[in-house]
Order: structure tokens, then sequence, then C-alpha cells
């Protein structure tokens, strides 16, 4: 259970020092003297301010889902889920396109439009590719006697990966839209505000994805067992 409560505070410090850098704690009308700043219509970055929201809602979510993985696993009937490799060359994809779309934002920053493309281009081939790992993950896990309703850690790893992976769907209608703003001929800066959200949601996706898999695969347990065996 320290596990999980770990992972939701890391989470809540996480939204609270994006929200605050957004300026969501601003009181205007409290201030006094000459104003210094107009606030435009515009000007707050809602974009910005909405994913922390809901970023913080999903973490919540899935930290819900580890917790109920942590009180399953004190049954006797559980036991380490046995991980087919595809689900580790699913993992690298991940990490592939969050990195490609950190270098799409970069690239985007400096003006230079096409290795912001191709840089973009990949992230979405990398994502689309992870999706398809997951698929092949899924039938080997119910080629080994690992369906859904095989065994309780069967269960909740194809509805934690199947929940994973709507978000990521949802991402990519996101990048959908990012695409149009790196058409040829447009200036990459343009596309700027939403490469910075994907890039943003996709390093999230990634660190929600690596926390549930060592929770699932055991290893949070056991790194947790390690670090009472030393404190104590």
């Amino acid at each position: 259970m320290s596990i999980v409560l770990g992972f939701v505070a890391l989470m809540a410090v996480i939204a609270f020092a994006w929200l605050s850098r957004q300026g969501l704690a601003d009181k205007p009308w409290l201030e006094t003297g000459a104003v210094t700043r107009i606030p435009s219509p515009g000007g707050r970055p809602t974009g910005r301010v909405g994913l922390g929201v809901f970023l913080a809602v999903v973490g919540g979510l899935f930290a819900l889902a580890g917790s109920a993985v942590v009180m399953r696993m004190g049954y006797a009937d559980w036991f380490a889920l046995r991980m087919p490799g595809v689900v580790w060359l699913g993992t690298a994809l991940l990490a592939l396109a969050s990195l490609c779309l950190q270098s799409a934002l970069m690239a985007a920053r400096r003006g230079d439009a096409r290795a912001s493309r191709a840089a973009f281009g990949a992230g979405a081939l990398a994502t689309l590719a992870f999706l398809a790992a997951q698929i092949l993950a899924w039938l080997r896990l119910a080629e080994t006697g690992q369906g859904l309703a095989a065994n309780p850690g069967a269960s909740f790893f194809f509805l934690i990966s199947g929940l994973h992976g709507l978000h990521i769907l949802g991402g990519l209608v996101a990048l959908a839209r990012v695409a149009g703003r790196l058409g040829h001929g447009a200036p990459p800066r343009r596309a700027v505000p939403g490469l910075e959200l994907c890039a943003v949601y996709w390093h999230f996706l990634l660190l929600v994805w690596l926390a549930m898999l060592a929770l699932l695969s055991g290893w949070a347990s056991d790194v947790a067992a390690l670090c009472r065996a030393i404190l104590t």
C-alpha cells in the first residue's frame, strides 16, 4: 500500500507544481497599486491547465487500480504474471514515442520544420507499434494459459493495459490535430503548444505504464521489501 500512496503523492506534487506554474493560484482581485499586467482572453494557457487537471484525475484512476492490485496480492491464489517478451518490446516502443515527441517539440522551438515533422512521424508510428505490441501480448498470454479469467494477475494486466490503451487512443486524436499544424509550408512554431501538451501526455503515460508494469511483475514489491530490510 505504501507504494500506491507514494505514487499518489508523486502525482499530486507534479500536478500542484504544474498548476502553480500556470498561474492557477493567482489572485488578481487582491492586487493593489498600478496595473502592470493586463490579462487577455487568450493569454492564459488553458490547455496546460486543463491537461494538468486531467492528468491528476487519470493518475488517481491508475493509483486506485494499483491499490486494488496490492490488496489482491495478499490472497493465497496470487502469483506474479509471466510477462511475454513482446511486453518489453512494447515498453521500449512507448519510450521511443515519448522521446520522439520531445525531440519534435525541441525542433519546432528551433524552427526546424523538417526535423520536427520527422520526429513527430516517428513518434506516431512508435505509438501505433506499441498498441500492436499490446494486442500481441494479449494473444501470447492467452496462448500460454494466462487469459482474461485464468488468474487474478492476468485479469489485472488485461484491465490495466486496456485502460492504458484507451488513453493512448485518445492521445492519438490529439496527435492528429497537431499533425495538421505541422503540414508542409506551415511555420513549425505554430505547432509548439500542441506538441508540448502531447509530449507531456506521452511522458505521463510512459511513467504510468512503467509503474503498473513494475507492480504487476512483482518488481515493486521486491524493491519495497529490500528498502524495508535496509532501513531496519
